[in-house]
């Protein structure tokens, strides 16, 4: 998760304001990119008028108020997304279908700060857990004016006890970030988003099912409509790695968003310009800052942004489970590695080293742990010591001694394994394009591949453990759907 070794320190340059990208709450992901979206369309020659239109619906909130003892201006813009609750502006209907019950909360449930680099080619895009251990600076209580000291809380706490001007400054406190831009944005307009751009691509190696939230998605790929992309995001209960993994489905969901955006044209359609930013700025509020013109400015300078030149992670934890006498378990950042991760978005470089690497599946089991014997089910001379490489070179343990298969006239690929092990089977058949399962009892844990006429290359795999806290660094190619 360390950053790459830093350059000479450039002494620090007057911060340019200019803007971001919104969400709240459980529609955070969609929503910092789909602000990023509205920025990029402005850029593409949409029109002041338009833009000033927008810049006018959106409520605003002086989150920097008096604010004083601030960390040091590094380089690039960075943008606060905070996602808050909003369930009340929902339909009856909708809160039953999707399971929204209760009353709302009045409270944050996903924090990001999204880095824009300084010359607008690279957007790093960084997850707050919730329920992170976090000191409050000392500030004065909003109802009663008395001074308040500092005292532990989880950081979604910040929200309600002091409002977005102490949610800013508890993440200043934390991170020794400056804070450009604030952004806040509820999940009230989230579905209406996404269908206003047709639904989002979503890739999921293993079946997603949550009570609470009603998600049941089987594994594979799945185009999300309004509805189901906000249990997507969401869901907490889906698998075992509750906040964690949520917020790697978020970050998927935000980079596939992006990859439709900027890749489908539709940012470029009028129409569907309009119809996305009514969906959207309604439930925005923002700092006075973030106008007209830093939507413009802004947007004409990210116009090469991509998914292959954002990316995404998580503050890495030191330790789950902590807890404090008074607020409960918290999540403990690792200090030296968030320390790190930190001065690497001060210093605007990216999080990790980047490498021309071609877009990899995500899988359940990493290939690592994975041990495969390969025929050749072909008349192809070499071609079982060729796929044998490719998978060994993709971190899969292969026996290195490939064989030719009884029968020479195999046209699709197939992976034989032994039931007990068909998580397993499936990271494998992931890394084989088009192959198919064949379920065999009292095989083993070796997996077996016939490789057919149909093979063509061997597709990267990379499993993910969000539950041991370890989220790494991945562009947005890399999390969205390979094809």
């Amino acid at each position: 998760m360390s950053p790459v070794s830093a350059p000479p320190r450039r002494p620090a340059r007057p911060q340019q304001t200019r803007p971001p990208v919104p969400p709240r709450r459980r529609s955070w992901a969609m929503r910092a990119v789909t602000t990023l979206s509205v920025v990029v369309l402005a850029a593409a020659g949409i029109g002041h008028a338009v833009v000033t239109r927008l810049d006018g619906e959106i409520k605003r909130v002086d989150a920097f108020k008096d604010m004083k003892n601030r960390p040091e201006a590094g380089h690039g813009m960075n943008v606060l997304l905070v996602g808050t609750d909003g369930r009340d502006r929902i339909s009856q209907e909708q809160r039953r279908k999707y399971r929204l019950g209760g009353a709302p909360c009045h409270c944050t449930d996903t924090m990001m700060i999204v880095h824009i680099s300084e010359d607008r080619e690279r957007a790093s895009i960084v997850s707050l857990p919730r329920d992170s251990y976090a000191e409050t600076p000392e500030h004065t209580d909003r109802a009663t004016g008395k001074t308040v000291r500092s005292h532990p809380i989880k950081l979604n706490a910040a929200y309600a006890e002091g409002g977005p001007q102490l949610t800013v400054r508890t993440v200043e406190h934390m991170t020794k970030v400056k804070i450009d831009h604030y952004v806040e944005v509820d999940f009230t307009s989230f579905m209406r988003t996404v269908d206003v751009l047709g639904g989002v691509e979503i890739c999921t190696t293993r079946p997603l099912k949550d009570s609470y939230t009603g998600l049941d998605l089987d594994a594979g790929t799945h185009e999300l409509d309004g509805g189901e992309a906000l249990q997507y995001v969401r869901s907490r209960h889906a698998d075992g790695s509750s906040d964690l993994g949520r917020m790697k489905r978020q970050q998927r969901f935000m980079a596939s968003l992006m990859s439709q955006a900027t890749s489908s044209g539709v940012l470029l359609n009028p129409m569907k310009f309009r119809d996305i930013t009514q969906a959207v700025l309604g439930s925005v509020r923002a700092d006075k800052e973030f106008g007209t013109g830093e939507l413009i400015d802004l947007g004409r300078a990210m116009r090469n942004l991509t998914p292959a030149s954002s990316e995404f992670t998580t503050v890495p934890i030191g330790r789950m489970g902590y807890a404090v006498e008074g607020v409960g378990s918290t999540l403990k950042w690792d200090d030296a590695k968030a320390a790190r991760l930190f001065e690497a978005l001060r210093d605007d470089r990216p999080l990790a080293p980047y490498k021309a690497r071609g877009t990899y599946a995500l899988v359940d089991v990493a290939p690592q742990q994975i041990r495969v014997q390969v025929e050749n089910g072909t008349a192809v001379v070499g071609l079982g010591k060729k796929v044998d490489r490719q998978l060994a070179a993709t971190g899969f343990r292969t026996t290195r001694t490939p064989v030719n298969a009884p029968q020479p006239n195999v046209t699709r690929t197939l992976v034989f394994h032994d039931p007990r092990w068909d998580r397993s089977a499936r990271s494998l058949a992931a890394a084989l394009p088009g192959s198919e399962l064949r379920p065999v009892r009292a095989q083993g844990p070796t997996l077996k591949v016939v490789v057919g006429t149909d093979f063509e290359q061997v597709r990267k795999v990379r499993a993910e453990n969000p539950e041991k806290g370890e989220s790494g660094v991945v562009r947005g190619d890399q999390v969205t759907c390979a094809p």
